[in-house]
């Protein structure tokens, strides 16, 4: 062997060793699928057999293509299993906020949409001038979802035990996308927000207070109800770096996310934290709150800054370059993806690969996806 391959093997054991102290208990794999299991190997960085790989197609993306996507997704049974032809609704109405017009969530906050099948933008902040927290009113967790009612919960843990009984994961989540810090500029709106945390004003503090608490008091119901694992979403970044520098971060962001992810941790249920933008800076802080898998973006935080903040210390679902998609030819996505598996691969585990599929996207592009992440990932038949 030569010296070279001796060193990158060495280094490969002290970057999973280092991540050991970050993994917390292991989760059983007794009476699992098998893709439960190997979706666990990777997690837990225990040798999985293959690399799980998933490719999400907007709906704006069905509506534009029809039938020309679906005979993609045929194509590609490993990718989309139990997909039927026939089964899809290329005009879905669904997700309130892919629909035309504009709403009010449970928090006050007014979303609107031009284009049906993206998502909505928010337009209103009903804490934008501080004195109308006297008179706002929070949502209540366990009877308040963002757009409705929550879930009967006798209907949450059901669905529990029957995932469990299939061989799957009792999966909760995701939770409303942008539950922490999003929340809190959604509120106030971005500008105040940034504002009030260079000032430290103490109203800030009472804000983050109650978005925190309705966050903590459903994360304990789902956790008394049998979740086994959890799943987050909060946009932490911006296009180059984080929106507040990493001190600020630490100390008005991350006690919350200690005080809400901890309690998954500390009960041994694996966090799942899909976050746009660049995070690098804050990855250490991010497992200590008990992110056991992170859905980080390469184009913001690149091979390179992810190899040395997270491979081998927490399990990555890499989020594909979707600003590249549109713009490359299938070579180049090609290469792209092949430069994201190799440079963030370990034979121990920790990697998965996602693409997600704008409607601005080329067919032969999405096929250039799905076939490069089959033959890379080597997904099991359905």
């Amino acid at each position: 062997m030569t010296r070279c391959r001796r060193d990158a093997r060495a280094h490969r054991r002290q970057e999973c060793d280092a991540s050991a102290q970050h993994r917390g208990s292991m989760l059983s794999y007794e009476g699992r699928n098998a893709r439960t299991v190997n979706q666990l190997k990777v997690i837990q960085f225990d040798h999985p057999e293959w690399t799980p790989c998933g490719v999400s197609l907007m709906p704006a993306t069905w509506m534009r293509h029809r039938e020309a996507l679906e005979e993609i997704v045929l194509a590609h049974p490993r990718l989309f299993p139990g997909y039927e032809e026939g089964s899809k609704d290329f005009d879905p109405a669904g997700d309130p906020l892919c629909e035309i017009g504009e709403r009010t969530d449970c928090w006050g906050v007014t979303w609107k949409n031009i284009e049906r099948g993206l998502s909505s933008l928010v337009v209103g902040h009903p804490i934008e001038d501080w004195a109308a927290l006297e008179t706002w009113r929070p949502p209540e967790p366990l009877r308040d979802a963002e757009f409705g009612p929550q879930p009967e919960w006798r209907k949450v843990a059901e669905r529990f035990e029957r995932a469990k009984e299939q061989g799957g994961l009792a999966s909760a989540g995701p939770f409303q996308h942008g539950f922490f810090y999003m929340r809190l500029y959604y509120l106030r709106g971005f500008e105040n927000f940034m504002m009030d945390l260079a000032a430290e004003d103490e109203r800030i503090h009472e804000l983050i207070r109650v978005v925190e608490r309705y966050n903590v008091t459903l994360i304990d119901k789902h956790l008394d109800l049998g979740a086994e694992h959890m799943s987050f979403g909060d946009d932490l970044g911006m296009q180059h770096s984080l929106p507040m520098s990493p001190a600020t971060w630490r100390k008005f962001i991350k006690p919350s996310y200690e005080a809400m992810l901890g309690r998954c941790r500390d009960r041994g249920v694996p966090v799942y934290l899909h976050t746009d933008g660049h995070v690098l800076e804050i990855i250490p802080d991010l497992i200590e709150a008990g992110v056991r898998v992170l859905n980080p973006q390469i184009g913001a935080n690149g091979i390179e800054g992810l190899k040395g903040a997270a491979r081998g210390k927490v399990a990555m679902n890499v989020d594909l370059d979707r600003q590249l998609f549109p713009f490359a030819t299938p070579t180049e996505i090609e290469d792209h993806i092949g430069a994201v598996y190799e440079g963030l691969y370990l034979e121990e585990g920790g990697l998965m690969l996602f693409a997600e599929i704008e409607p601005d996207v080329p067919l032969e592009n999405v096929e250039a996806v799905c076939s490069t992440l089959e033959r890379l990932c080597n997904p099991p038949a359905p």
